[in-house]
């Protein structure tokens, strides 16, 4: 099934969107790295839950299609308070949320705080929420310089695959990605820090996971060079009725490298939520 790209403006800032199918309301939200979008980290994820959802994939603040901002005392919660007002814009009053990585992160932040703020009716993550691994895959993820060479290591840290570093065409979109006019600027602005601050610390794994209340299934890649074993499954032991699985094969997007069975597992979820 096709999706449509589509705009809106929320709160003055333009957000860039995909759209497809009907019925009950499953929103997507992509991962982090430079060059991330809705399109390049849902396109193998779309067309199979349309077909029995309403599915909306959002740019986040300063990717894709979106207004290129940054909150530099709080850029997360900005993103988090800027899908919940998406959401409101778009009358959608609850609603399935998928992330990958930073979206499901930000799905984590959101739903473990003291006021959450998105329509959260069941919760699937894919590969966020683990402690991120200090190793030259994350260094690549950091440390991008805007070139193409730089864009492969990113894309050799997100795949397990090496097809996917290998192929130029795919190397070169994401590169165009990661350098249209005002992304790389917002993506690299959040690495800022001060002469002699010390660097922030990565994503941290410990949150009030009894706040959880919501249907909540999580996705670990069986080859993600990011996060470490058996971070799926020990997260889960500290939300009520979660249920994890590890994806074999797959790395930091295994909705990408695997998606027939990544839909699978959401369809069969999202049935039962």
């Amino acid at each position: 099934m096709e999706f449509e790209r589509k705009s809106v403006v929320v709160d003055g800032l333009v957000t860039g969107y995909l759209e497809a199918g009907s019925g009950d309301t499953v929103i997507l939200l992509h991962g982090g790295e430079f060059g991330a979008s809705a399109d390049l980290g849902w396109e193998r994820t779309i067309g199979a839950l349309a077909a029995r959802y309403r599915v909306l994939a959002p740019d986040m603040l300063g990717y894709g299609e979106s207004a290129k901002v940054l909150d530099f005392v709080d850029g997360r919660g900005m993103r988090i308070r800027h899908v919940a007002r998406f959401c409101d814009v778009l009358g959608v009053a609850s609603a399935h949320f998928v992330g990958n990585s930073m979206g499901a992160i930000n799905l984590l932040t959101d739903t473990t705080s003291e006021s959450p703020v998105l329509p959260v009716r069941s919760l699937a993550l894919i590969c966020g929420g683990g402690q991120i691994q200090r190793n030259e895959h994350a260094d690549a993820l950091y440390d991008y310089d805007a070139t193409i060479e730089g864009m492969r290591r990113i894309v050799v840290a997100l795949f397990a695959d090496p097809a996917y570093p290998a192929d130029d065409a795919y190397v070169r979109r994401r590169y165009d990605s990661s350098t249209a006019p005002g992304a790389w600027e917002a993506v690299a602005a959040a690495r800022f820090r001060r002469p002699g601050a010390i660097p922030p610390p990565t994503p941290s794994t410990e949150r009030a996971y009894e706040r959880i209340v919501v249907p909540t299934l999580i996705l670990e890649g069986g080859g993600d060079k990011l996060l470490p074993p058996g971070w799926a499954a020990e997260i889960a032991t500290h939300i009520a009725g979660a249920r994890s699985a590890v994806v074999d094969g797959a790395g930091h997007c295994p909705q990408l490298e695997r998606p027939d069975e990544v839909n699978g597992l959401l369809l069969d979820f999202l049935s039962k939520a």
